[in-house]
């Protein structure tokens, strides 16, 4: 049994939207799936905030300078920056693709780490608790 919850934690490390269904696949109790998922997600934020910066500027040694080039349209990421900030990266981002992905783009825009953090340790929580009751409720469908 605890090798099951570790792998639910160790796969909410990276990806939760996998964690919460393998743990109804191993047929845990909801509250230790939420909680497995909760632990890995908060674990995965946190490696992913303290290794960001050290993982970009071992990139950016190897990276060609950037040449001026027109403006583009802007993406997905500007967007959401543009209208909700640190909050709508941190809720939004953490929803959409990732609390790790999410602390990636705030790396790059050069955003505080202990606020998108904490943002992002709150969508990691909503997230969890979400998706985990949708699959308790949605296993007792069948």
């Amino acid at each position: 049994m605890i090798y099951k919850i570790f792998t639910v934690a160790g796969l909410a490390t990276f990806e939760i939207y996998a964690a919460i269904p393998t743990g109804f696949a191993f047929g845990l109790n909801p509250w230790v799936i939420f909680f497995a998922s909760l632990v890995g997600g908060i674990a995965g934020a946190f490696i992913v905030a303290f290794l960001g910066e050290k993982i970009e500027k071992f990139i950016s040694k190897y990276r060609k300078p950037k040449v001026e080039v027109e403006e583009k349209k802007p993406t997905l990421a500007h967007k959401i920056w543009d209208k909700f900030g640190i909050v709508g990266l941190g809720l939004i981002g953490t929803f959409t693709v990732g609390a790790p992905v999410s602390i990636a783009v705030g790396v790059g825009f050069n955003v505080p780490m202990p606020k998108l953090l904490s943002w992002c340790c709150i969508g990691v929580l909503l997230r969890c608790a979400v998706f985990t009751t949708i699959g308790h409720f949605g296993m007792k469908l069948f």
